[in-house]
Parts: structure tokens; C-alpha cells; sequence
């Protein structure tokens, strides 16, 4: 018995091919015999792509016929090697056992020196192989895989995973990609494996698992390491802010089946929370359940914010001359009492900034000291006696947390809002990334420091790192966006802890993982940002914009010098009593890397995320 798959995108592209010749009904003009010219074709390739026609399961092997093209699209002559693999589905999950397991081997591989294989070019460009695999059957499912080419003249291929069984993994591309962007171009372990499907796709979880699968090497699998292990262990290195046991950063799909018990036992050792729980808890699992819910303490967290929001009101006066903005929570569309829920401990925090603004910027503290008062819904009046400093625009933002964990600061949950103008004129601000860009890898719902949290991008914490109000974060890096850059890639990633954070093992190039729509340098403010943390925490300074972004990372004396000598300012003395932010600077960095100029930004950073 056989199992036969056919690709019909492939089949109609054929058909298309061998219409075409005669297209116009014509057996040619005299002299001429209606055909076309056959295409040229070459027996070497800087690029191989490969097109897969049909697969074959049988008794003891898989048939696979596909056709190649190099680079330029010309069919490749003189394949000598070709590799395919067969991860198969067993009661454990998936496994590949290697050739020499003493036991009983499922799945297999092939390459055309094994015994019985054959390779045989049917016509230009097109080849069948025939792969040996006694294991497998006609009835045999998991993941099929095979990569073409090799050698001194003929390029490999891309691994293609030719078919798999459905709800085969509960993890995807995406939620991978999520960090890793385009795993295949990192310098981690094995890019070269990141496999693509038939249409061309990243398929980088099935890739992975035709050696990685469910199943240890000591059970009859190939690898050492399960995926589920890798994933699980690997991922418990991030230093700041990032929870395991938030399965659903890598989970989307809810999770009902869980192959072996050392899926759970592998992450609760590394994690030294072994506990006998765990093996009760897994007999007791049924495939009714989502293994995500036994992991409850984040999803608390993240419960309590989806069901609550706040608003701010635009500053105002209040009869005594004060300078006033309200707070309100609700649930729902149900307003909660601020007052009561402060009181009886449900809320660790309440508070208010106010707020200098120009040009669409936050340029500086307006008022610091407080009092605060209640009215009967429970709405929070904070005001300001007196200003600290006058601004042009005045504005507000606020900070409500719920109350988790010893130090509410940082275990809680913060939401955040930024009122209107005083004068009425909306808020506005460029904020240039997603609002997953942070919780994406900090996953664990906290705050990173005084009830600023991770969530919507990173927003809250514009309320201290902003143009103006002049931060030193550890002389990493000036305002919100080259504090984050450094932090991740710069040298504040090593600010902390003294050695280089976890973000520096992803690409840095990478900036579609924040910047999912990318960045239009003609729209930043053509305004300046106080600077103190490029200046060793002395202030009286200020950055240009862009500047200050770019040397977060770039930092060495001849990057620097190329931003200067397109008017890039760093570190120029300002009166930051004055109107600083209100005089232009001299940097003109979009002129040549806008995106779409000759050496736009998307010329040396990833604006795109790979399908």
C-alpha cells in the first residue's frame, strides 16, 4: 500500500508551462515547427530552490519528486546529493531514532549513499529520489523533511519540511519569531536547520523537532535534548523580568496533551521547584485540560488588567489656584472607589505627574508635590499647589497599581494614562513601537521599577524618560528610546548586572521585533533631549534626537564622527531653566537614511518580518 501526495500549486504551475508553447493555436508560421525554445540549463547554483512536485509513502520508504532551479531560475542539471528525514508520530510524541539504537527504531533518514536509495533526473531539472526507510509505512505520520544539493557546484537547499501531521507542536513560528525574528539569520545554534515549508514559509518548530522531537536519544529519539526541554530550560536564562511559567508567551493554542511527565519535570529541576505535585498533578491530567492553566500566576496578573482601565483628566484649576487632574478605575463600565480599594489594600499606589509639553514631546517635570482627595464615586483629585516650572502646555499622567507580591513597586500592576493639554489640545506623542514590544520577552506582568510596567510598549515609563526630564538610567542613555537601545545592545546592557544582558544573543539588526511598522526618521521631532547619561550623570547638556538614538548603540568614535559631520549633536551645553527645547538642531540624518533614501535605515536594520 502506498500513500500519495501530491502538490497541486506545483502541478498547475506545470500545466501552465506546457500550455504555453502553443498558446496561440498555431503550428507555427512557415519555417517554423511551434515550439519554443527549450530553456538553458546549468549544473551549478550559488542558491538552490526547490520545487516539490509529489511525495510517496510506502513500505520501507518515501518517494519524492521535485524540481530545482539556481538563483536566477534555471533548471540545475547533475543533483549528486539529496537528504531526507522522517520524524514519526508514536504514542511518546515525535521521534527519529538513530540507526544504531538498540531497540525499536521509528522513523528514519536517507541520502543517496544509502543502500537501496536512488536519485534519477527525469528530465532537466527534475528528479525523483527514492529513500529507503524500513520503519516507516504508508500509514506512518509525523514530519517529512528533505534539503537538495551540496558540494563543490551545487548549493544546498533550504531544509523543507515536505508534510506533517496537523496539531502536531504547541508552539509555532510566530510565537518563536516573536524574539528571534528570523532564527535562520542569527548566530545561535544550528541557523542553518531553520527549515521552510512547500510554500516557501518558515516552518521553524517542525524543522527543529525532526531531530528534536518528544523523544531523548536514550529512548529511542535523536538528540540528547527534547524541544520541549530546550525550550523550557533555555528560556529560564533571561535575567530580568521573565516568567517560565507564562505559558502562554510561546502557547497561543491551548495546550491538551503532554507526551511524557519529563515535559514537566525537566522545567521544574532547572527551575529547582521540583516538587511531588507535579507527578500527581500529571496523572491526574486529562486531555480536557490546558496545561496552561496549572500555571495561574501570571494569568492573575494578567486577568486584572484586561478587565481594568483608567483615565486622566486634563489638568485644571481648582478654587484654592491649585493646578488638579482626576483618576478614575473602572471594571467594565463599572467605576471602582479609588479611596476604598487604597484602603482596604487592593491598590498599593495612586499618583499623578504633571507634565511640561512642546512639539508633541514631554519636555519636563512641571510640579512635584502633591495631595490628594476623593469624591464620592471614589474619583482622585491630585493637585499641585504651585508649579516647579512653567512650560507652554501643561499635561498630566497617572499611575494606578494593583497590589501583588512584597513590593508592589515592582510584583504589581500599573496602569498608566496620559491626560489632554490643559489648553485642550490633545496629547500626542510618537510611540514608535508595538504594544507587545516589551511584554513580549519581560512576560512576567510586573513593573520593571516604580510602578512602571512593561505593558503597552513601554508607555508608562515616558512619564520620567521623556526629552526632558534629564534621567542618568545607569549613564546608559538619554529619554525612552536610547535608554532602551542601550539597555538591550549598548553599553547599559551591561549596566546592571556588569555582564551583557540576554538581549545581546538576539540579532540587534532586528528591529521589527519592536518596531513592526518601521521607523520614519522624517518624523521625529526636530528637538533635542536632555543627556546627562551620555555625559557620565553631569547635567546641562543636550543630544540631538536621532543622534542620541543612533549612538545608544553605535557608539564608537567613528560612528560618532559620521553623525557629527552631519550636524549630530552630543553633549552640548544648554540652560535646562531655559526654553532648550524649543531651538532646533542641526542634525540632518534623514537625509540619506529615511527609509527609501539610497542608504535608508531598512538598508542595515530588519523592518520586515520573514513569512
Amino acid at each position: 500500500m502506498k500513500r500519495f501526495n501530491k502538490c497541486g500549486v506545483a502541478l498547475i504551475v506545470a500545466a501552465a508551462f506546457s500550455l504555453t508553447a502553443c498558446s496561440d493555436g498555431k503550428d507555427g508560421n512557415d519555417g517554423e515547427d511551434g515550439t519554443s525554445p527549450l530553456p538553458p540549463v546549468v549544473e551549478v547554483s550559488a542558491a538552490t530552490n526547490v520545487e516539490m512536485i509529489a511525495h510517496t509513502l510506502e513500505e520501507g520508504a518515501i518517494k519524492f519528486e521535485f524540481e530545482i532551479t539556481n538563483e536566477e531560475g534555471l533548471l540545475i542539471s547533475g543533483l549528486k546529493n539529496v537528504s531526507a528525514e522522517m520524524a514519526a508520530l508514536t504514542e511518546k510524541g515525535i521521534a527519529r531514532s538513530r540507526p544504531d539504537y538498540e531497540g525499536t527504531i521509528v522513523g528514519g533518514s536517507a541520502n543517496q549513499a544509502t543502500d537501496g536509495a536512488n536519485l534519477t533526473m527525469t528530465d532537466n531539472g527534475r528528479y525523483e529520489f527514492y529513500a529507503p526507510m524500513p520503519a516507516i509505512d504508508a500509514s506512518s505520520e509525523g514530519i517529512i523533511r528533505i534539503a537538495v544539493g551540496g558540494g563543490d557546484n551545487i548549493a544546498k537547499s533550504r531544509y523543507i519540511v515536505v508534510d506533517k501531521t496537523e496539531g502536531l507542536h504547541t508552539s509555532s513560528t510566530a510565537t518563536c519569531q516573536g524574539c528571534h525574528v528570523d532564527y535562520a539569520a542569527s548566530n545561535l545554534k544550528h541557523p542553518s536547520y531553520t527549515a521552510i515549508n512547500t510554500d516557501g514559509e518558515t516552518d521553524l518548530v517542525a524543522g527543529c523537532m525532526v531531530c528534536h522531537g518528544n523523544v531523548v536519544r536514550d529512548d529511542g529519539g535523536y538528540a540528547r535534548n527534547s524541544m520541549q526541554k530546550i525550550g523550557h530550560i533555555n528560556h529560564q536564562k533571561f535575567e530580568k523580568d521573565f516568567e517560565p511559567a507564562n505559558c502562554y508567551t510561546c502557547h497561543a493554542e491551548p495546550v491538551t496533551k503532554v507526551n511524557s511527565m519529563a515535559t514537566c519535570t525537566d522545567c521544574h529541576d532547572a527551575a529547582g521547584v521540583g516538587s511531588t505535585a507535579v507527578a500527581m498533578t500529571y496523572s491526574g491530567f486529562s486531555e480536557s485540560d490546558d496545561v496552561r492553566l496549572f500555571h495561574k500566576k501570571v494569568m492573575e496578573k494578567a486577568q486584572v488588567r484586561d478587565e481594568h482601565s483608567s483615565t486622566v483628566s486634563a489638568p485644571y484649576m481648582s478654587a484654592d489656584g491649585g493646578y488638579c487632574t482626576d483618576i478614575a478605575l473602572f471594571k467594565g463600565e463599572e467605576q471602582l472607589n479609588l479611596e476604598t480599594l487604597l484602603a482596604d489594600g487592593t491598590l498599593s499606589y495612586l499618583g499623578a505627574y504633571l507634565h511640561g509639553y512642546d512639539n508633541a514631546s514631554i519636555v519636563g517635570r512641571a510640579a512635584r508635590t502633591s495631595t490628594t482627595t476623593f469624591d464620592a464615586n471614589g474619583t482622585a483629585a491630585v493637585c499641585f499647589a504651585t508649579l516647579d516650572a512653567t512650560f507652554p502646555e501643561l499635561m498630566a499622567s497617572s499611575r494606578v497599581t494593583f497590589n501583588f507580591g512584597a513590593d508592589a513597586s515592582y510584583e504589581g500592576v500599573t496602569l498608566h494614562g496620559y491626560s489632554d493639554m490643559m489648553s485642550g489640545e490633545l496629547y500626542e506623542r510618537r510611540h514608535s513601537v508595538t504594544v507587545e514590544s516589551c511584554s513580549t520577552c519581560h512576560n512576567n506582568e510586573t513593573n520593571y521599577h516604580k510602578n512602571g510596567s512593561y505593558s503597552d510598549g513601554g508607555l508608562g515609563c515616558v512619564a520620567c524618560h521623556n526629552n526632558g526630564q534629564d534621567r542618568s538610567s545607569k549613564n546608559s542613555a538619554a529619554g525612552f528610546g536610547p535608554m532602551v537601545h542601550s539597555m538591550h545592545w549598548g553599553i547599559g546592557s551591561s549596566a546592571v548586572t556588569g555582564e551583557p544582558n540576554s538581549a545581546t544573543k538576539l540579532n540587534a539588526e532586528n528591529c521589527v521585533a519592536c518596531h513592526a511598522e518601521g521607523i520614519d526618521l522624517n518624523a521625529v521631532p526636530n528637538q533635542y533631549m536632555l543627556s546627562k547619561a551620555f555625559n557620565g550623570g553631569t547635567n546641562g547638556v543636550a543630544t540631538s534626537p536621532i543622534t542620541a538614538n543612533c549612538f545608544a548603540c553605535h557608539n564608537d568614535d567613528s560612528a560618532l564622527n559620521h553623525m557629527k559631520s552631519n550636524g549630530g549633536e552630543l553633549n552640548i551645553p544648554v540652560d535646562v531653566t531655559g526654553d532648550w527645547y524649543s531651538q532646533g538642531t542641526s542634525e540632518s540624518c534623514a537625509t540619506c537614511h529615511a527609509e527609501g533614501r539610497s542608504y535608508g535605515i531598512e538598508n542595515y536594520h530588519v523592518f520586515e518580518r520573514k513569512e
